[in-house]
C-alpha cells in the first residue's frame, strides 16, 4: 500500500456513505465520497447529509464530497461500493483515473453472474498492478453511520496489508479484523445473502422459527463445502463474514435479502429491477455447485424458486424427504 493516507469511496449509496463517514470520523482523516452526479455531491456538501440514502443522519464535517474523478489520482485507498454486477464496468470506467500504488477494496457481497468470479478476481483482472482487498461482514449502513458498534472483516492476500487497511479504515465504533482468506470472506458474504432469502421464504410462508434455525445451521454446512471447494478456508465461514453476517441478514428486517425472501414466501413476485444480491448469487452458486459436484440443496432450491421453476411447498417437500445422513 502506498504511503498516501487519502481514502476515496466510490459510490454514494447508503453503504458507501456509511463507510466514508466512519473513516472520516478519525482524527486528521482525508476522505472523499465520490458520487456519480455533481448534484448529489453538492447536496451532501450543502446539507451535511445524504438524505436519500441515510435519512436523518448527519455526516462528519471533515468528509469531502465530489463527482470529479480526478480525486482518485492521489488516493492511497479506493473503496468500490457499488453492486457486484457493476464492478467490472466500474473498474473500466475509473481505472485510468486511479493513481499507481493505490489499494482497491471491494465492499460488495456477490459473484459476477456471467462468469461466477469473486469480485477480487474481477478487479485483479481489470486493475493489474493494484493490490485488491475485500471488506465484508455483519454491518447495516444505518448502524455504521450512526456510530453503533460494528465489527467486520477485511481480507487481502498479504496479512501485513490487511492489517494496514484495518487500521486505516477502523474507527472508535467500527472495528475491522484482518484476514488473508479473500475467497472465504467473499463467498461467505455472497452465500449468506442466498440463505437470508431462504430464511425470508420460511418467514413469509409461515413455517416457523425452528425451520429458520435449521436453514441457518444446514446452510452453514453448504457454505463450508463451497468455500473449501473454491480454495478458501472453511473456518472463515464460522467467523464474521459467514456466520456473523448470516445471523444479522437472516433475522433483521433491515435486510433487503430477507424481505425479498418474505415476498417470495407469500408468493409475491419481484420485478427484475427489484432483484437483490442474493438472487444473483443463488443462480451462480447453484450452477458452480453442479459443476464442482458439491451438494447444496438449499441454494439450489432458492435459485429454482426465484427462477419460478419450483414452488415453496414442493421445495420444502424435497428438502425434508432427502436421505437422512450424519450431521
Amino acid at each position: 500500500m502506498s504511503g498516501n493516507s487519502k481514502i476515496v469511496v466510490i459510490g454514494a449509496g447508503a453503504f458507501g456513505t456509511a463507510l466514508a463517514a466512519v473513516a472520516a470520523a478519525r482524527a486528521n482523516a482525508d476522505v472523499t465520497l465520490l458520487a456519480r452526479r455533481e448534484e448529489k455531491a453538492e447536496e451532501c456538501r450543502r446539507t451535511g447529509r445524504n438524505e436519500a440514502a441515510l435519512p436523518g443522519i448527519s455526516l462528519p464535517a471533515g468528509l469531502e464530497f465530489s463527482a470529479d474523478t480526478t480525486v482518485l489520482a492521489d488516493a492511497g485507498i479506493v473503496l468500490f461500493v457499488m453492486p457486484s454486477q457493476e464492478h467490472r464496468a466500474a473498474a473500466r470506467s475509473y481505472g485510468a483515473c486511479i493513481g499507481a500504488g493505490a489499494t482497491i477494496v471491494t465492499c460488495a457481497k456477490g459473484l459476477e453472474q456471467s462468469t461466477g468470479q469473486p469480485l477480487t478476481d474481477i478487479l485483479d483482472e481489470e486493475l493489474p498492478g493494484h493490490n485488491v482487498a475485500v471488506l465484508s461482514g455483519p454491518g447495516f449502513a444505518a448502524d455504521i453511520a450512526k456510530g453503533l458498534p460494528t465489527a467486520m472483516v477485511i481480507a487481502a492476500s498479504d496479512m501485513a496489508l490487511a492489517k494496514e487497511l484495518a487500521a486505516a479504515l477502523s474507527g472508535p465504533t467500527f472495528r475491522l479484523y484482518p484476514s488473508t482468506d479473500r475467497i472465504g470472506v467473499q463467498l461467505g458474504g455472497a452465500l449468506k445473502n442466498v440463505l437470508a432469502i431462504a430464511c425470508g421464504i420460511v418467514e413469509g410462508a409461515g413455517l416457523g422459527d425452528s425451520a429458520r434455525a435449521a436453514l441457518i445451521s444446514r446452510g452453514l454446512a453448504e457454505m463450508s463445502r463451497f468455500v473449501a471447494a473454491r480454495g478458501g478456508e472453511a473456518d472463515t465461514v464460522r467467523g464474521l463474514s459467514g456466520l456473523g453476517d448470516l445471523v444479522l441478514t437472516a433475522t433483521s428486517h433491515q435486510s433487503r435479502n430477507l424481505r425479498f425472501g418474505i415476498a417470495l414466501g407469500r408468493d409475491e413476485r419481484a420485478s427484475g429491477g427489484d432483484l437483490v444480491e442474493g438472487a444473483f448469487a443463488a443462480s451462480v452458486a447453484a450452477r458452480l455447485a453442479g459443476d464442482l459436484g458439491i451438494d447444496m440443496p438449499i441454494t439450489e432450491a432458492v435459485a429454482a424458486i426465484i427462477d419460478g421453476k419450483l414452488d415453496v411447498s414442493t421445495a420444502l417437500e424435497r428438502l425434508m424427504s432427502r436421505p437422512i445422513t450424519q450431521e
